[in-house]
């Protein structure tokens, strides 16, 4: 039986079928205007109103008229008052699906999605009964959590450690701007960054185990100013970024010894800042940059596992 999932994120519209053991996905980034650093909601609703119909046309069909029921985001975070109305969009279809074949309906949110696809990712499905740690780092989300199993969401989670400033993926968009990149900037400025030769000394500022991230733009700027070719530029913010993630992944890791971490969110597609992570920290799992970016692959995984144990998630 296949159970579909629908995330419709501030960037990108997706929606997805597993069954226990294949996962279908398909998705679509919304555009974006040339020099431009995001949409406003309202247009990025009227975005997925208009692409999430050809997907699910794309998609269904291989569930040959059989769903054991309907995952959905529609809040960032599970914490009182987390709010986007971009997710609207998706619960309208999902639940039209959904009441339209009588099954139920599930509603998480898009950081439990986030979660759920790595540890999909990444083989790590035991972890579901464990605690463990993880971060999510994206254009709009730089946290560090302790994430246990939970009752009335499917992980409860403790925030240990965050921005306090800008997350991760807009100051990686903002430099990205400023190295005349198109938005988003994350793998223009990855490929960038490699070509930039010598050493690098990238800069974290911490603040006991949160972090501050809106004065890397300013340095970058700084750089470019002084006529440092962008390559280095862009190699210095990569860095910079990963050590700072690194850094507040130790911090937790000093409070919670042993647990393993997972790490998932757009950021997490880079392959330099992964292999900084990999380098220094003992147990790390990374999903593949498909579901480390946004997907809904988690969102069918969550309704899958809410059908098989007769349970409601939401």
């Amino acid at each position: 039986m296949w159970f579909l999932g629908i995330d419709t994120s501030n960037y990108t519209t997706s929606a997805a079928l597993y069954d226990g053991e294949t996962l279908r996905q398909e998705k679509l980034p919304l555009p974006v205007r040339e020099g431009e650093l995001g949409l406003r909601q309202s247009d990025a609703v009227f975005l997925h109103v208009k692409q999430l119909p050809g997907l699910l046309e794309q998609l269904l069909p291989h569930a040959g008229g059989k769903l054991g029921g309907v995952g959905v985001s529609i809040r960032p975070r599970d914490v009182e008052g987390s709010y986007m109305p971009c997710f609207l969009s998706g619960e309208l279809a999902a639940r039209s699906v959904a009441a339209g074949l009588g099954v139920p309906c599930r509603t998480f949110s898009h950081q439990a999605g986030h979660i759920a696809a790595v540890l999909l990712g990444s083989g790590s499905l035991e972890l579901l009964n464990r605690h463990f740690l993880a971060v999510h780092l994206s254009g709009g989300t730089t946290e560090c959590l302790l994430v246990r199993p939970g009752q009335e969401h499917p992980f409860h989670i403790e925030l240990l450690a965050h921005t306090l400033d800008l997350a991760a993926g807009q100051v990686i968009d903002r430099v990205g701007k400023l190295l005349g990149l198109a938005f988003p900037a994350g793998l223009a400025l990855e490929k960038l960054a490699a070509q930039a030769l010598g050493s690098i000394r990238p800069k974290a500022v911490m603040k006991d185990a949160n972090c501050c991230l809106s004065g890397l733009e300013n340095q970058c700027r700084t750089l470019l100013e002084q006529g440092e070719v962008p390559a280095v530029v862009a190699r210095f913010c990569q860095e910079s970024v990963g050590k700072t993630v690194l850094q507040m992944a130790q911090k937790a890791l000093e409070l919670h010894p042993g647990l393993p971490f997972v790490f998932g969110g757009g950021v997490m597609s880079n392959s330099a800042i992964r292999e900084r992570l990999q380098a220094h920290l003992p147990d790390v799992r990374f999903a593949p940059p498909s579901l480390s970016a946004d997907n809904a692959a988690g969102m069918a995984l969550l309704a899958y596992l809410s059908g098989q144990g007769g349970e409601t998630l939401c």
